[in-house]
């Protein structure tokens, strides 16, 4: 039976993501990340090649422990400066018609009150063809960086992945019904006011007591990785 090869490309919203210096090469186009063309361009390149996704990595934090210095990543363009990977999702999608759009997001850095309308945003706009890619993080950097200690322990990470997917499903899945959006312009009601419905989660890590603030994107909840080998990540990932 033939079967399909499926060609992901993997990108950072930065300088030097796997391959550092390649931007001081002459037809390099890297260091030209900050501009739109660089993606639309990279976007209309795949989607010719028959590409099935862009997948663009992110951290959060910086690489700062050789020689307890920042300055060689700095020197070198070491995935810094690093830009949001999740405003390309509109750009991208606006330029193709099928390359999937996959976008990495921490569950240790934002609360998913925000992130739930950020995602579902990126899923209204590229109608149905973004992706998450849920890390837990492991740069002590990013945690000192919005007042935390530190990380929390590698499993305790995972522990509060788990209960964030759980607010992220209530709000994206069980907030608003299909049919609460009803643009009613003769009556004047856009949406049901009793088919929207607070989601009351109150857990160990999150307290969110209200709905969700986004109408029900195209997937809802958009395709979901996950890439973690550990006993935990691999647990988070079945669940």
């Amino acid at each position: 039976m033939a079967k399909n090869i499926l060609f992901n490309y993997f990108e950072m919203n930065c300088v030097g993501h796997q391959s550092p210096g390649l931007w001081k090469y002459p037809s390099d186009r890297s260091s030209e990340y900050k501009d739109i063309e660089y993606w639309t361009d990279l976007a209309k390149i795949l989607e010719r090649g028959f590409f099935t996704a862009i997948f663009i990595a992110d951290v959060i934090g910086y690489y700062d422990v050789y020689e307890n210095s920042l300055s060689k990543s700095l020197e070198d363009g070491v995935q810094i400066p690093v830009n949001d990977p999740i405003q390309l999702a509109g750009p991208i999608a606006q330029v193709t018609k099928h390359l999937g759009i996959g976008i990495t997001a921490s569950t240790s850095f934002e609360h998913p009150y925000p992130f739930a309308r950020r995602i579902a945003t990126a899923d209204h706009l590229t109608k149905g063809r973004v992706g998450w890619n849920i890390v837990t993080s492991y740069l002590e950097s990013g945690a000192r960086n919005i007042g935390l200690e530190g990380l929390k322990s590698h499993d305790e990470r995972y522990e509060v992945a788990k209960e964030y997917l759980e607010v992220i499903y209530k709000l994206l899945e069980g907030s608003w019904e299909d049919d609460a959006v009803l643009r009613d312009k003769q009556k004047g009601i856009f949406a049901d006011p009793k088919k929207v419905h607070a989601i009351n989660h109150e857990g160990k890590y999150f307290k969110v007591p209200g709905v969700g603030l986004t109408e029900p994107s195209p997937q809802r909840t958009p395709v979901l990785f996950q890439a973690g080998s550990s006993v935990a990540g691999i647990d988070f990932a079945s669940k």
